[in-house]
C-alpha cells in the first residue's frame, strides 16, 4: 500500500478517534463536574482503544500481527499512547488556563500529537514483518 493511500486511512480513523474523544471531554465536562485535563485524558484513552482497533482492521491490515496481537497493542500504547497521553497532559492545563475551552484545547493537543501518532504507528506499533534475508541458506 502506498504511504500517501496508508496515511489518508490513518487520518480518517484519527477523525473518527477525535469524535470518540471530544464526545468523552464533552460528556465528562459538561454532565459531570471533571476537570478539562483528567476529562481530555479519559478521551485519548477512549481514542486510542478505538484507533487500536481500525488500525488493525483496516489502516495496516497487510500488516497484521496475528497472534502477536497483544505485542502491537503494547507497543500502540508505548508509541501512541505515550505521545497523546503526556502531549495532552502538558497542552491541556497550559490551553484551559489561558482561557481555551476544553473542546478547542483538545482540537489542539490532537493536531500536535497527530503527525507524530502516523510515523510511530508506522515504523513501530504496526511495522513491517523483517523480510528475508537474500543471503540467508537455502533448504
Amino acid at each position: 500500500m502506498s504511504p500517501r493511500h496508508r496515511l489518508a486511512k490513518f487520518t480518517i480513523v484519527a477523525v473518527i478517534g477525535m469524535a470518540v474523544q471530544l464526545v468523552v471531554v464533552a460528556l465528562l465536562t459538561t454532565a459531570l463536574p471533571v476537570n478539562a485535563t483528567v476529562a481530555s485524558l479519559a478521551g485519548v484513552l477512549a481514542a486510542l482503544a478505538h484507533n487500536f482497533a481500525w488500525h488493525v482492521r483496516w489502516t495496516w491490515r497487510d500488516r497484521r500481527p496475528g497472534a502477536s496481537l497483544p505485542a502491537a497493542f503494547v507497543r500502540f500504547l508505548t508509541g501512541n499512547g505515550l505521545v497523546s497521553l503526556s502531549g495532552t497532559a502538558a497542552l491541556i492545563p497550559v490551553l484551559t488556563v489561558a482561557y481555551v475551552p476544553p473542546i478547542a484545547a483538545n482540537l489542539v493537543a490532537i493536531a500536535i500529537c497527530g503527525i507524530a501518532n502516523f510515523v510511530l504507528a508506522d515504523r513501530y506499533a504496526f511495522r513491517s514483518p523483517p523480510r528475508a534475508s537474500a543471503c540467508a541458506p537455502a533448504r
